[in-house]
């Protein structure tokens, strides 16, 4: 059973979360619960803290398979590409929203993986979308943090409609 999302604004979506010391069972088990989320939405990744979750722990996968997970434990951009791209993204954490957010094309990004090795990899397109995405989260920010202050206002305003309504 997936765990239920945080739901904006929920003070730990806004918080930054602690480094992982070191990928053991615990973790594993917590990159399990989050993938069994992600896949439920259905989304291309997640981010430890949008299920309450207060550690530098994110997942991604953007095959369309779900079977190309790459689970990152402090992932770290040490590199973006000046190419930007554009992308509708959403949350689950402000469901049934989206706003465009320009993002660089291209990053490479230093993580321990499920196996506690550090590692870099290279993302692009949606992939690099996603990674940046997840890494907002483990810094306490989502995506309508880099939106306009008017289109931000506008989301959020519909958000609290929409949560009102839900009760």
């Amino acid at each position: 059973m997936p765990k239920p999302f945080l739901m904006y604004p929920d003070k730990r979506l806004q918080a930054v979360c602690a480094p992982v010391e070191v990928v053991d069972d615990t973790v594993r088990g917590i990159w399990d619960d989050m993938l069994n989320a992600m896949y439920g939405m259905p989304g291309v990744g997640l981010a430890a803290p949008q299920i309450g979750v207060m550690q530098r722990l994110a997942v991604v996968d953007c095959s369309g398979t779900h079977n190309a997970a790459i689970r990152m434990a402090n992932p770290e951009v040490i590199h973006a590409s000046a190419k930007m791209n554009e992308h509708d993204e959403a949350s689950p954490n402000l469901p049934g929203l989206s706003g465009v957010v320009e993002r660089p094309r291209a990053v490479t990004v230093r993580f321990m993986n499920e196996d506690g090795e550090v590692v870099e990899k290279d993302f692009v397109h949606l992939w690099a979308t996603s990674v940046q995405h997840q890494i907002d989260h483990l810094n306490g920010k989502l995506y309508v943090h880099l939106l306009s202050p008017t289109k931000r206002k506008m989301l959020l305003a519909k958000h609290a409609k929409n949560m009102k309504r839900r009760g």
